[in-house]
């Protein structure tokens, strides 16, 4: 099915920002995409820095990524770079490689298909391929977000704007270009995406764009599980994961995106799991802040905790013994949420061990707690058991304890051994207070030492 974009021809007036009148800066440029730029420039092609660079640019940022768009095919761009790579069937795009970092080149997208074209959508109008090739013009309203469609050219190192986006940055508002309804059927990911840039960038989501997403929510579950995972660890692993929970919740995607814990949220009146959930995430944001590394096998354990806490107690209800009721739980809740977020198993697997260790840090015996400080998954466990703390006090006891496990793992267990012995001696206190002697019992057959 060839798709009908006239309701997606919004009307274009192009503003040239000169230099003097914004803060973009070759400076913030990474030189390997001044060098895809100035080549593509000149061997006559024309050629932009586009999309979340220059608004991250305006607002202050230092992106990592840069993007490129120009009037060049992605065929043409391979013969410029012996270092490029195509990709994409959906979008064709042209991948120029230096070592780690990757220039993604893409040409001018048309805004209409006269049939002659490669663009295709679903029945639903789902976008599911679109390699018509046009105008700069027709490239910035196929774009999503005014915000993502400022272009900044090498030859005068001015922005240009033809979507009204250096207003909308400078009013710091997500606004879609196009009608919003529309624009969400094509891709419903724009939906997350326009909580993500919404919560990284600070803006609020302009009103018209914000209206149809809690009743387009659903249309998620027809996202590709694989895409919606890659969304998550861009929404969660950021640095800006509670405004991101946030805006999920407020706009009714949190549902659709993570339906066993919405639903267990929805029902712990106490509201517990939901600030252990802000907490976690809290500390989530302060690691990357940090620099520090974070485990998307923690993040989904905390996602995905409310969701196993109800499986598990309403296993438990059942009468099911409490360690297979854990394991079960386990495994139900990450399978269900497989349908709609495809979870590696990399990830899952190490998720399912930070939540059944949990049970065993009830357990003191010497054995059992020197097992436990080896165990491969003990500091990430551990760090889920203190984060347990925002939703209950009822764990800081366990905490306090194997926090001096790891500090002095001898010294506290010769002190509880001591503290049992001597427990003990008081209950069995008879005679000299000695225990009898068990006599040693002589296997058959052995011989008698003379």
């Amino acid at each position: 099915m060839q798709a009908d974009n006239s309701s997606l021809t919004p009307q274009t007036s192009l503003r040239v920002i000169p230099r003097d009148q914004h803060n973009v800066s070759r400076k913030e440029i990474s030189p390997n995409a001044l060098r895809v730029l100035y080549r593509l420039r000149d061997s006559g092609f024309g050629a932009y820095l586009v999309g979340g660079a220059v608004r991250d640019i305006l607002v202050g940022g230092h992106p990592k990524d840069f993007d490129v768009a120009t009037d060049a095919t992605p065929e043409q761009v391979k013969g410029l770079f012996r270092n490029c790579r195509l990709i994409g069937r959906r979008f064709r795009l042209a991948h120029v490689v230096y070592g780690r970092e990757i220039i993604e080149v893409a040409t001018f997208r048309a805004n209409s298909d006269d049939g002659s074209g490669d663009r295709e959508t679903d029945t639903g109008g789902r976008l599911v391929r679109d390699n018509v090739y046009g105008s700069i013009e027709d490239d910035a309203v196929r774009r999503d977000f005014t915000a993502n469609a400022l272009y900044y050219a090498v030859e005068d190192f001015s922005v240009r704007d033809y979507t009204g986006g250096f207003e909308d940055v400078q009013n710091r508002l997500m606004r879609l270009i196009g009608d919003p309804e529309t624009r969400y059927r094509e891709d419903p990911v724009r939906m997350l995406r326009a909580v993500r840039l919404a919560a990284k960038l600070g803006f609020e989501i302009e009103a018209a764009t914000a209206a149809p997403i809690p009743h387009l929510a659903p249309l998620l579950a027809d996202a590709a599980p694989a895409r919606l995972f890659e969304e998550c660890l861009k929404l969660f692993l950021s640095g800006h994961a509670v405004e991101s929970f946030l805006g999920l919740e407020r706009y009714g995607l949190l549902s659709a995106l993570l339906p066993e814990s919405a639903a267990a949220l929805k029902s712990n009146r106490s509201g517990a799991l939901r600030r252990m959930v802000l907490e976690g995430l809290k500390g989530t944001d302060a690691r990357v802040a940090a620099d520090e590394p974070v485990s998307p096998a923690f993040l989904f354990a905390l996602l995905l905790w409310p969701a196993y806490c109800r499986d598990l107690m309403g296993l438990q209800a059942q009468g099911v013994h409490t360690a297979e009721a854990q394991r079960r739980a386990a495994d139900r809740v990450t399978l269900h949420q497989l349908s709609t977020i495809a979870l590696p198993r990399r990830f899952s697997l190490p998720m399912q061990e930070i939540w059944l260790l949990q049970s065993r840090f009830q357990q003191r015996q010497r054995k059992r707690v020197f097992r436990l400080l080896s165990h491969p998954r003990f500091r990430a466990a551990f760090d889920f058991l203190a984060l347990r703390m925002a939703a209950s006090d009822e764990h800081a006891s366990d905490v306090e304890f194997w926090r001096e496990a790891q500090a002095h793992p001898n010294e506290l267990l010769a002190q509880q051994e001591a503290q049992s012995q001597a427990s003990a001696g008081e209950e069995g206190e008879e005679g000299d207070g000695r225990a009898p002697r068990k006599r040693r019992r002589r296997r058959r057959g052995a011989p008698v030492a003379e």
